[in-house]
């Protein structure tokens, strides 16, 4: 599904290497002088008169020597066929590229569609209890028994996440496990026994390089990606504090969904989604039946909607309103992976479509014909 064809691959790489750009600094790099390489190759008092830019970051990019590494990097991918996803690339995650935060490159080991129609991340506490691998299993299978069957999306740590890959892989759905260091190993060590599996179906993916250190900040800002990939989060069992709480404040910055398993008061390890639940800033989940509502999961096969067009359509009103009366209903994110339109370009066309009572907005960013 990928490929690195890009012989100017090694300037990306280079481009994560060089002390103080972060994501967003090489973005802005990247608006205004149009590639990676062009960043290496322009002089300081050029790269001065860029907004952001300043002595300090300017001169760390013209006094970059870390070249070598990029290039073991880009050996280590060529040799273990590793996917390159760069941020100005047509093949980078359009829900990830919403995101402000999102990183400016992911490396892919499998082959996983991560433009698919349903995302969904999984995520919760590393010590799970039965009670949290039930709900886990649960959930996943009646995904595939209501023939949703969507990627599923977790951070192959102990407890809920690996749970989640598993049932996946058993219920014949795709999954992917976002890492928090490079693709030269696999951690937890003693979870290597599932990774030919999730390679064959699904993937690896990870914004670090082989040279990063296994440091715990990492699996912090692996979390973001977990959110950003996905349509909605699931919590299925947490602590009052836990990475699974971060993601799920992540996903909520990201206006997506996020839904949370309730559990008896008291437990230590239901604090964190009764919390959420409690704080509104996830939905009380009890089955399937709660997600298909607020997503507008339901099968609509068969329903026909009659609507007369009123003439004052626009071009870009009338292509949105084809591809909603094809899809029944459709989320904003689809919608502007499909039309190449901005969310928020996109959010000004759907109100007017809403005042000429074209269209009705739904839970879950849904929209769908009156």
């Amino acid at each position: 599904m990928f490929k690195n064809n890009d012989d100017k691959l090694i300037y990306k790489i280079a481009l994560n290497l060089i002390k103080g750009v972060g994501g967003g600094n090489a973005k802005n790099l990247i608006s205004y002088l149009g590639s990676a390489e062009q960043i290496f190759k322009t002089k300081k008092q050029e790269l001065l008169k860029i907004p952001g830019v300043g002595e300090v970051m300017a001169n760390n990019i013209v006094n970059f020597n870390d070249m070598k590494i990029a290039e073991e990097e880009l050996k280590f991918i060529e040799k273990n066929k590793i996917k390159t996803l760069f941020y100005t690339d047509d093949n980078f995650p359009t829900r990830l590229k919403q995101c402000e935060d999102s990183p400016i490159i992911l490396f892919v080991k499998g082959d996983v569609d991560l433009e698919a129609p349903k995302i969904v991340s999984i995520v919760g506490t590393r010590n799970a209890s039965k009670y949290g691998i039930e709900q886990c299993q649960k959930i996943v299978e009646a995904f595939k028994e209501h023939n949703h069957k969507p990627l599923i999306i977790s951070g192959f740590a102990y407890g809920v996440d690996i749970c989640a890959h598993l049932n996946a892989l058993k219920n014949d759905m795709p999954t992917a496990a976002v890492l928090g260091h490079g693709l030269n190993m696999i951690y937890p060590a003693h979870h290597k026994k599932y990774a030919k599996d999730i390679i064959e179906n699904g993937a690896f993916i990870t914004e670090f390089l082989t040279s990063a250190k296994k440091d715990k900040a990492n699996f912090v800002k692996r979390n973001r990606i977990i959110a950003g990939l996905s349509d909605l989060t699931i919590v299925v069992e947490s602590a009052e504090k836990g990475g699974s709480l971060i993601t799920a404040d992540i996903a909520n910055s990201y206006n997506r969904d996020v839904f949370a398993f309730p559990g008896r008061i008291g437990d230590k390890y239901s604090k964190g989604c009764n919390k959420l639940i409690k704080t509104n800033k996830a939905v009380l989940i009890e089955n399937i039946k709660d997600i298909e509502y607020i997503m507008s999961w339901e099968n609509k096969e068969g329903v026909q909607t009659k609507l007369v067009i009123p003439p004052s359509l626009t071009k870009q009103e009338q292509i949105i309103y084809d591809i909603i009366k094809e899809n029944v209903s459709i989320n904003i994110d689809v919608l502007s992976r499909e039309t190449k339109i901005s969310t928020s370009d996109l959010s000004v066309i759907l109100l007017n479509l809403e005042l000429q009572d074209v269209i009705a907005p739904y839970p879950g960013n849904i929209y769908k014909l009156k």
